[in-house]
């Protein structure tokens, strides 16, 4: 008997502590205490947006025991949706008539909203369903990401499951392992999040019926498919006024005439309309030789460090500076926040709250040192410091994890984004910009010359900026100093030239200008102290220009670096028939601020919904087709039906028959051509119409044989597209 022990304490003695059996025991004693109700031991089920965010929960709460579809253990469940598993039924779902377009149908506006599983997630959905109901669970956790697409995820799913049990909400900002203990130690009621459930709820519906029944009424009146949204159009109006405006624009010549002076610096003239003006001035000057100084003027100034990166801050940098879209701007960061290497980008804030100040110079020493910047420098907290202007989410910051991380093993594009966010929190917090800034005004021939200089005094934030982004930023021009020279006093000139210059026009977009003038849209409209403005919002701005390239309204056109976004032909065309209350920015931004009313509870969602009811039955009621659109509205025609002899027309997705009762389309998207490793395409969809045939040359068969074919073109009974091969040499 006294054997048993003895072996015990031996064996204890020997084994070698492991640092994640002091992580689970911490996890245990934190937040469970498992309970049993007849018999049966209680568990809490844990919701997150996505898999891999589900894992880093189950890690910090010991649940490791893989499941189909979740993982178990220590007193949880951890299971995921895949993006909306729950989305808003179709219109044919309310009434089959709607499966046709039609005016006539116009306005859908339901009564009862219905909702359905995608058919794509069903099986998650299935797994979530059955989580929710088992016996053992008495309540869950709404973990989904912190925001309102987040919210309406969870609950959507909630909803049509079936589920009463009661949930608790996890609020985060960052995925590391610290804050997803405290957030699960310190959980939110739900009801703290119905505003921003109903918030989500109006956008989603009110974006249905705007893109269900705009699309439909435009796309019956100019007889074509026509994608139109609530804040994609808006977007499209203001690349496509950009681009009237630089097609408008005259350019106008201008002239100055310069001034080297033998002491130091260029003076330079005013404008001249006329170049003889300007030449006359020149050879004044040259027969002068000295110019008289008038006034000398020395002026310090200061330019303030930027401001932390809110997630549209960071997008348009890493366009500028990196070349990166919007979207990639955003998956790249969303990648770096669930490796816990940064906070949670999708914010609308650029400041921090006042309990993160403690903790700030720590986090601001490692960063500097995890990108080789050791030298000490200035920590200037409270500038980044102001909880007021917090909304969902701080600012996007570095976290302590990533201090510790191997950040040449990251992929080249999210180590990039990540060096931009360590090197803004360094900045932000750094000391101010000083330079002395010099102005020189002189006289010569009877006109004013006046030359800018500038000398640094104390680089301050730059010099951290220098070092975290110096190959970025390439080569800084600098402004060259001035002599100092009196009052009155003679200078004088080592040369004298004219220059010629024109008037630019505006610039067409990037993805950096677009996004800043989507922040800044319809702000003039908008209420003082409304703190989220724009159309759209930070986590929405990137799909929004995606979809619009999808969609083949805008295009992208430039170098690697830099690319601008210009409206193609379809794009203008729609925008021109559009009504002003589509196509507005005011109308947008005046949404989102509404939204954020009925998110704080300042205004209700059904006074948000008649708003847009009423809006939207006005439109159809009134609208009607433009004279004369329909020239610039006409499909491309690249050939004639083989079935029913009409004309063939491009669209989004393929080749149709414009007769309506006809089923032949040649799709871009083909199978058929897929399998011998083709693509269907404008020319080879030409050569199909006009010869029936079109010859394809090194095809790939399922094992890899490479040969020769010619597709043959015909067509079902019904008129549907039907192809065959025709083998060279009989084969």
């Amino acid at each position: 008997m006294k054997f048993l022990p003895k072996m015990r304490r031996k064996k204890a003695a020997r084994k070698i502590p492991n640092p994640s059996d002091f992580k689970a025991a911490f996890c245990r004693l934190t937040y469970c205490n498992p309970k049993q109700i007849g018999g049966i031991l209680i568990a809490k089920l844990i919701v997150a947006e996505k898999p891999s965010v589900a894992m880093a929960y189950a890690k910090v709460l010991g649940a490791t025991s893989r499941q189909d579809g979740y993982l178990e253990g220590n007193g949880y469940l951890v299971s995921w949706c895949i993006g909306h598993l729950v989305e808003l039924a179709p219109p044919n779902v309310y009434d089959a008539k709607y499966v046709k377009w039609s005016i006539a149908d116009l306005p859908i506006l339901p009564q009862k909203w219905q909702d359905l599983v995608s058919a794509s997630t069903k099986k998650q959905f299935g797994i979530l369903k059955k989580l929710m109901h088992r016996p053992d669970v008495d309540s869950i956790v709404n973990s989904c990401d912190s925001g309102r697409e987040g919210e309406l995820i969870f609950r959507l799913v909630y909803q049509q499951a079936g589920c009463k049990k009661p949930f608790s909400r996890l609020w985060l900002s960052s995925m590391e392992e610290t804050a997803i203990r405290e957030g699960f130690a310190h959980l939110k009621p739900s009801t703290e999040y119905d505003a921003l459930y109903e918030a989500a709820l109006c956008r989603e519906r009110a974006d249905w019926m705007v893109g269900i029944n705009c699309s439909r009424l435009f796309s019956c009146l100019y007889n074509q498919p026509l994608a139109v949204g609530r804040v994609m159009t808006p977007v499209l109006a203001m690349t496509v006024v950009r681009e009237v405006a630089i097609t408008a624009f005259t350019p106008e010549k201008f002239y100055t005439v310069a001034l080297t002076l033998a002491d130091g610096g260029t003076a330079s003239s005013k404008r001249f309309a006329q170049k003889v003006d300007a030449e006359l001035l020149l050879s004044k000057c040259r027969k002068e030789g000295r110019v008289t100084v008038q006034k000398m003027e020395r002026k310090e100034k200061s330019e303030s460090p930027p401001q932390l990166y809110d997630l549209t801050a960071l997008q348009r940098d890493a366009n500028r500076l990196l070349g990166f879209t919007a979207q990639q701007t955003l998956d790249y960061a969303q990648s770096l926040y669930e490796k816990r290497l940064i906070t949670y980008p999708r914010t609308d804030s650029r400041f921090l709250t006042e309990d993160m100040a403690a903790s700030l110079p720590g986090l601001v020493t490692d960063t500097g040192r995890a990108f080789a910047v050791e030298e000490p420098f200035p920590i200037h907290v409270q500038q980044v410091i102001n909880g007021s202007k917090v909304t969902d989410h701080h600012a996007l910051l570095p976290t302590k994890s990533m201090a510790k991380a191997d950040l040449a093993a990251l992929p080249a594009g999210e180590r990039n984004v990540l060096r931009l966010i360590a090197a803004r929190l360094l900045c932000a917090v750094g000391e101010p910009h000083r330079y002395a800034e010099t102005t020189l005004t002189t006289i010569c021939a009877e006109e004013e010359f006046s030359a800018k200089g500038k000398v640094v005094l104390s680089e301050g934030w730059k010099a951290a900026e220098r070092k975290m982004l110096g190959e970025l930023l390439g080569k800084q021009k600098e402004s060259a100093a001035l002599p100092d020279v009196q009052e009155q006093s003679q200078c004088s000139v080592a040369g004298a030239e004219l220059k010629e210059g024109q008037t630019s026009p505006p610039k067409s977009y990037t993805e950096d200008t677009l996004l800043s003038a989507m922040q800044a849209a319809g702000a003039d409209s908008m209420p003082a102290g409304v703190e989220r403005q724009g159309i759209g919002t930070p986590a929405t701005r990137a799909a929004t220009i995606e979809k619009l390239v999808q969609k083949g309204f805008l295009e992208r056109k430039g170098t690697k670096k830099t690319k601008v976004l210009l409206p193609t032909a379809k794009g203008k065309a729609l925008i021109t028939v559009m009504p002003e209350e589509i196509q507005s920015a005011d109308m947008t931004a005046d949404w989102e601020t509404k939204l954020l009313c009925v998110e704080r509870g300042e205004m209700e969602s059904e006074t948000f919904m008649t708003e847009i009811k009423d809006m939207i039955s006005s439109l159809v009621n009134t609208t009607e087709a433009m004279k004369g659109a329909n020239v610039l509205m006409k499909n491309k025609v690249i050939g004639v039906c083989p079935n029913c002899g009409k004309s063939v027309v491009e669209r989004e997705k393929g080749w149709f028959c414009e007769s309506n009762p006809c089923r032949f389309v040649l799709w871009k998207d083909n199978a058929f051509f897929k399998r011998l490793g083709k693509r269907l395409d404008a020319h080879v969809a030409d050569k199909l119409l006009r010869d029936g045939r079109v010859r394809l040359k090194d095809c790939k068969s399922a094992k890899g044989k490479v040969y020769n074919a010619t597709v043959l073109l015909s067509t079902e009974a019904d008129g549907r597209s039907k192809f065959s091969l025709e083998f060279e040499g009989g084969r």
